[in-house]
């Protein structure tokens, strides 16, 4: 009976993880998981051939039940007080991933849609990604690693002409971008990064610019700009990164 009940719970489980969601389904999971019908939970999505050996039960607070998909291993995660931050600082700790956490979501019921941000997340690892990542922060790379056609599309419109130069200028040009970003736009910190003269990156920037014919100065190009180097990194990077 035990066994038939475990099943039955593993069941229902499964059934939440397919967003087939519902209050009632929810309650009686909770109530044969053992397992707080509203509270705080995540997901945590990792391949089947990831590099993390073990499947963890629970540390500092939060609980782990796992469940094994033919390309991949899913644990739903209640976190008590933790944050996903936590989740994937713990599957990091057991080997190198990739791997893809959600970000918090309210209750049972909600186990669909973390799956669904799990599964985003884990696509910003990009090609032979090494890390456990969450998906806070990292959505704009989320958007594009979703829409494969959508991004390479763009990044040979944004890029094309920058694409098409010497790998070493180009890479030049692509790292000096994402430091003035990662920066905040500011020339003088991006200088003291890349350990250079701030009037080298302005001039480097304004090469990019005229490279891909869009403006650091118009919010709709740099939006575009932003994107598009998401997707040069998710289908160039090794790591992810």
């Amino acid at each position: 009976m035990r066994q038939r009940g475990d099943e039955r719970g593993w069941a229902l489980l499964d059934a939440l993880l397919d967003d087939e969601s519902g209050h009632d389904l929810a309650a009686l999971a909770g109530a044969v998981l053992g397992l707080p019908e509203r509270g705080r939970y995540a997901v945590a999505v990792v391949p089947a051939r990831g590099g993390i050996p073990h499947r963890p039960a629970g540390a500092h607070g939060m609980r782990f039940l796992w469940r094994s998909r033919p390309d991949r291993e899913i644990a739903v995660v209640a976190l008590g007080d933790a944050e996903p931050t936590a989740v994937a600082a713990l599957l990091s700790e057991g080997g190198p991933g990739p791997g893809g956490v959600s970000p918090v979501v309210d209750g049972l019921s909600a186990l669909g849609a973390a799956r669904r941000l799990a599964d985003a997340a884990l696509l910003t690892c990009g090609p032979g990604g090494e890390r456990v990542v969450c998906l806070d922060g990292r959505v704009p790379g989320a958007l594009v690693a979703g829409q494969p056609a959508l991004a390479a599309h763009l990044a040979t419109d944004v890029f094309g002409a920058l694409l098409a130069r010497d790998p070493a200028d180009r890479a030049l040009l692509v790292s000096t971008l994402d430091a003035w970003l990662e920066c905040g736009g500011s020339a003088g910190r991006t200088a003291v990064r890349l350990c250079c003269h701030r009037n080298t990156v302005l001039n480097r920037l304004r090469r990019l610019e005229a490279l891909t014919s869009r403006s650091l100065s118009r919010p709709r190009e740099l939006v575009e700009l932003m994107l598009a180097l998401e997707a040069v990194r998710l289908s160039a990077s090794p790591s992810g990164d």
